[in-house]
């Protein structure tokens, strides 16, 4: 079994996620992506998952955080647990660059979804609501 491999990098408008775990490694209960936002970009719109949990550890800048209405600013070293059918969003406020690690379990959303919403608003003009709606619902999240 190879234990160690290159990070896969998937890259969503001002939103950049490296894959250090993701759904083919192990029994893939679990993934792991470190989180990078631009400053002032906003990403994903607020959801929730279905049967996924969520813990974000802050590494550097600052990422706010709004879980279920409620928004707290992660800095490196903090840590916010979000839980299974939590409505959330991620944002970066500030001028400079936000990044943070991100443990999700099970291992339901993984790269695959992240590699189709890429595909999905990649090109000219807006994306199509319902294919987001339709990537989104077949890996367990919910728009809020």
């Amino acid at each position: 079994m190879e234990t160690t491999k290159p990070a896969r990098v998937v890259r969503i408008g001002g939103l950049t996620l490296t894959f250090l775990v993701d759904e083919t490694d192990g029994a893939g209960e679990m993934i792991v992506f470190e989180f990078a936002v631009e400053p002032r970009a906003r990403v994903p719109a607020p959801h929730f998952h279905q049967a996924v949990d969520e813990a974000v550890y802050g590494l550097s800048g600052t990422l706010t955080t709004t879980i279920d209405g409620t928004s707290r600013e992660l800095r490196p070293g903090d840590v916010a647990f979000i839980p299974r059918g939590a409505v959330h969003h991620h944002e970066n406020r500030h001028d400079e660059p936000a990044k943070a690690l991100v443990v999700l379990t099970p291992g339901s959303i993984g790269r695959r979804y992240f590699e189709e919403m890429a595909e999905a608003v990649a090109g000219p003009g807006k994306p199509d609501p319902a294919r987001i709606a339709g990537i989104m619902e077949r890996h367990g999240l919910i728009p809020a």
